[in-house]
């Protein structure tokens, strides 16, 4: 497992160097019009130049590639062009708003999509036509018409919640959770659709197995059967739709955060695309990339746990 491990970890960094080295080449097409926006309308050809040999932008793009690569390597991911924070420790802070979002809206869509699914491949009937039902809506249901919904509905008819802002756990808990339970319900009407439908699915097959029908032929009790064996073995193909739907909402949280005004990953990676921050979008592209190798890595790990038959290669 200890060379699986780091087999991933190595293939990762390989995707970094990657992912990042094709940013940077997408953007360096826009290095002038950065200079160009720093100095203001009023910029001149001399000073354009001198802007552009500040920055470094006049040298080879491989020498300024292997100089930030060099320097993130150290640990150092440089400062944002514009307002000149460290680009690390501005990322981590936006990337904390966002997990405290995707966290909570993944467990809550995990606890709903396990019980409607097994309930509805358990029960059959009304209850698989209740669940289908429930994936039906998430799937039609835009989530930026939901969203627009629920901030008149509760946050400007009813004012139990506000419509945008948020407030972090460590200053005021309750605070916090009005922050985020509009955007989280968001995130888990579109999740709850899918992953609610495959863990039917799977559940379904795995009740029609022998094995369930020799149990229940022996007096296994049906909570037993579904909850310790046919569920453990229908975990595999939910934890893969759990990290796909992972990814899902983080990519979500592009339009999340700007729809309720939350300083998260996503909208602070729009607002860095949109001026062509460099040192800001390629550190907001490693730890993207470094996030979801470890959540791919992590769903792996526990799904060779659940089931011994999957072999780590």
């Amino acid at each position: 497992m200890t060379g699986y491990i780091l087999r991933r970890l190595g293939t990762s960094l390989i995707l970094v160097i990657v992912v990042t080295f094709i940013t940077f080449l997408l953007l360096s097409t826009s290095f002038e019009s950065v200079a160009r926006r720093l100095l203001g309308d009023s910029a001149t050809p001399e000073s354009l130049t001198a802007m552009m040999t500040k920055l470094g932008y006049d040298r080879p793009l491989l020498v300024q590639y292997g100089d930030w690569l060099w320097g993130a390597v150290r640990g150092d991911f440089g400062s944002s062009v514009y307002s000149g924070l460290d680009v690390a420790s501005t990322v981590i802070q936006r990337l904390g708003v966002t997990l405290s979002l995707i966290i909570p809206a993944l467990l809550i869509t995990v606890i709903i999509s396990v019980a409607l699914g097994v309930w509805a491949a358990s029960r059959g009937g009304a209850a698989d036509r209740v669940a289908q039902v429930v994936s039906l809506i998430g799937y039609i249901v835009p989530g930026l018409l939901l969203a627009i919904v629920l901030v008149y509905v509760f946050a400007v008819t009813l004012r139990w919640l506000p419509a945008t802002g948020y407030t972090p756990i460590a200053d005021n808990v309750g605070g916090w959770i009005r922050s985020i339970t509009l955007p989280v319900i968001v995130l888990v009407v579109a999740s709850v659709a899918s992953m609610t439908s495959q863990v039917r699915g799977t559940m379904v097959d795995e009740l029609r197995k022998d094995y369930v029908r020799t149990m229940r032929t022996r007096g296994v009790p049906s909570g037993s059967i579904v909850f310790r064996h046919a569920l453990r073995n229908a975990a595999g193909p939910a934890l893969t739709v759990m990290s796909l739907e992972f990814m899902a909402m983080f990519g979500a949280a592009l339009i999340i955060e700007n729809v309720f005004g939350l300083p998260g990953i996503g909208s602070f990676g729009f607002n860095s695309a949109l001026q062509a921050d460099v040192p800001m979008l390629l550190g907001l592209t490693v730890f993207s990339v470094l996030m979801v190798t470890v959540v791919n890595l992590a769903t792996d790990l526990v799904n060779a746990w659940l089931n011994p038959k999957v072999k780590l290669s």
